[in-house]
């Protein structure tokens, strides 16, 4: 797959094969997506892959805020992928300062980055993902027993696509550049 098919195929998916995803696979799209681009290098970017069917299960019911299509979504992907950010870095000079006025924006920039990064390596790899953004941080956190230092940026829903949606309806190009 060259990028430019990559960036204008790949699809949210949202049913899936019951084919399983392994720890190998993951590794594999892992390979390429660590080099997502960060703020000064900083590389603030984990992942938590969970293949484990009980656990999924424990975080759709317990960590979607009841939004009943991020539990389908979960549920129904052979794998979950929790994207987390290191805090405190992204956006921040050593002394502990902001660098520019959007002070913590750029860990939610760095983990947008990192989010699509992977969901591209997996498109390159065969596999479907779908970013979820409607989810309970603190639940999924306990959930995890994540570090403190860490934060819950999103939740990617991971598998082998059972239908590929058309594109949606995209502005023109006209509509979103301007040239001066």
């Amino acid at each position: 797959m060259d990028l430019l098919t990559g960036l204008t195929e790949r699809r949210s998916i949202r049913h899936y094969t019951e084919q399983t995803v392994s720890e190998q696979e993951i590794k594999k799209i892992l390979e390429t997506a660590r080099f997502a681009p960060s703020w000064k290098n900083s590389q603030t970017a984990r992942y938590y892959a969970i293949l484990n069917p009980e656990l999924k299960n424990q975080i759709a019911e317990q960590g979607t805020l009841d939004f009943s299509k991020n539990k389908y979504n979960i549920q129904n992907a052979p794998a979950l992928v929790i994207l987390t950010s290191v805090r405190n870095l992204s956006g921040y000079e050593p002394d502990g300062s902001f660098t520019t006025s959007k002070n913590t924006h750029w860990e939610s920039f760095d983990a947008g980055i990192a989010a699509q990064t992977f969901c591209l390596s997996a498109y390159a790899n065969g596999f479907g993902t779908l970013i979820m953004g409607i989810f309970d941080e603190q639940k999924i956190a306990e959930i995890l027993n994540l570090p403190e230092s860490e934060t819950v940026s999103t939740l990617i829903a991971l598998g082998h696509a059972a239908e590929i949606p058309d594109a949606p309806a995209r502005h023109a190009v006209g509509e979103i550049l301007k040239i001066s």
